[in-house]
C-alpha cells in the first residue's frame, strides 16, 4: 500500500512539474513576442507622453493611499508577485468556490494593462509576471504607481485619474478629497457600474 501511495505521489508531482513546465514555457514565448513586438520602454515612453499623464506629486494622496490599500496592501514591501496574498487568494477562491480573489499586485495590472490582453489564461499570467519582472528591474515602485494611476480604466470612457477627474467632478487629480477619492477607488472594482455617474443615479 505504501509503494502504491509513493508512486502515486511520484506521478501527481511529475505531471505537476510538466503542467508547470509546458504553461511556463509558452508564458516566457508569450513574453518575449509581446516585447519584440513593441519593448517595455516605448510603451512606457507612450504612455508618459498622452496630454492626460499627471505625476505621482499631482495626484492626491489620499487616492494614493487609498488605491494601494484597496488593489495592492503590501505594495511597498514585496517584489512583482505578492505570494502571500496569492496564496490568501486561493485559499479564498477554494473555501467560496468564487474565483473571485485574482492575487494580482499593482505591478502585475500595469503589466497586463500595458502589453497584454485581458484574455484569461494561465499562459497569458505567466507571461504577466515576467513583464511585471522587468518593470520592477526597471522602475522604482513609485515610478509604477504613478503609471498605473495614468492607465487605469475609471469607466465612461475615462483612462487614468486625470480624466476621470477632469470628467466626473471637473477638477485636477491633486485636488480630490477622501470621498471623492473612494468613489474612485470603488470604481476602479467595476467601471461600468460603480463610477461616480452611475452612483449619482441611484
Amino acid at each position: 500500500m505504501k509503494k502504491v501511495i509513493s508512486r502515486l505521489i511520484i506521478i501527481l508531482f511529475l505531471a505537476a512539474l510538466t503542467f508547470l513546465g509546458y504553461y511556463g514555457y509558452r508564458g516566457y514565448v508569450m513574453y518575449q513576442d509581446t516585447m519584440e513586438e513593441k519593448s517595455l520602454t516605448v510603451r512606457v515612453e507612450e504612455l508618459r507622453s498622452k496630454d492626460n499623464y499627471v505625476k505621482l506629486e499631482q495626484i492626491s494622496s489620499i487616492y494614493q493611499e487609498l488605491v494601494i490599500e484597496s488593489e495592492d496592501k503590501r505594495f511597498y514591501q514585496h517584489g512583482p508577485v505578492d505570494y502571500i496574498g496569492l496564496a490568501r487568494a486561493m485559499v479564498t477562491n477554494v473555501v467560496t468556490m468564487s474565483f473571485k480573489e485574482g492575487g494580482s499586485t499593482i505591478t502585475q495590472q500595469l503589466a497586463k494593462n500595458l502589453c497584454l490582453s485581458f484574455e484569461k489564461s494561465l499562459d497569458r499570467k505567466i507571461a504577466e509576471v515576467f513583464i511585471a519582472q522587468k518593470l520592477e528591474d526597471d522602475y522604482t515602485k513609485d515610478e509604477i504607481l504613478e503609471m498605473y494611476l495614468n492607465i487605469t480604466y475609471l469607466g465612461e470612457g475615462n483612462y487614468g485619474i486625470k480624466e476621470a477627474s477632469n470628467y466626473y467632478y471637473n477638477i485636477e487629480p491633486i485636488e480630490l478629497n477622501e470621498e471623492q477619492a473612494k468613489v474612485l477607488v470603488k470604481t476602479l472594482k467595476a467601471p461600468s457600474v460603480y463610477n461616480p455617474s452611475k452612483l449619482a443615479e441611484n
